[in-house]
């Protein structure tokens, strides 16, 4: 079970746009990852190289956590994100994360976000980021 003092440090790294270190900080060998109802993604190198591929699509402007709960060995955190991809289209996600901890490592995460929330500000048909 994680301390307060502990989520408070990895809401503190995502917010400064560390995706990767807080991945080998936070993160355990065998996390799990999920987006919404895609297929999870098993292990943490899976996850840094999803991670490293999205940072080459796009660039995080804004990480804003907006509010997050912690009980016990569950965390769930509220997330604003505010993103300008390779083609310079804005983009801003709001997204909650279920995470689940063992001792001050993350063991499974899962990303509730609307898909539509993926249109370019401003854009009225739907598209993907690039590369997606």
């Amino acid at each position: 079970m994680p301390s307060r003092a502990v989520v408070e440090d990895f809401i503190a790294t995502i917010e400064r746009g560390e995706f990767l270190g807080a991945l080998s900080k936070f993160y355990a060998e065998d996390m799990i990852a999920q987006e919404n109802n895609l297929p999870p993604r098993i292990g943490r190198a899976v996850q840094t190289a999803n991670e490293e591929a999205a940072l080459k699509r796009m660039r995080f402007d804004s990480i804003k956590v907006v509010s997050y709960l912690v009980d016990g060995d569950r965390v769930a955190i509220n997330y604003l994100f505010e993103m300008t991809t390779v083609q310079g289209d804005r983009v801003r996600m709001d997204e909650i994360a279920y995470q689940l901890w063992r001792g001050d490592q993350i063991v499974n995460e899962r990303y509730y976000f609307d898909p539509a929330q993926r249109q370019p500000i401003g854009s009225k048909a739907i598209g993907k980021l690039a590369s997606e």
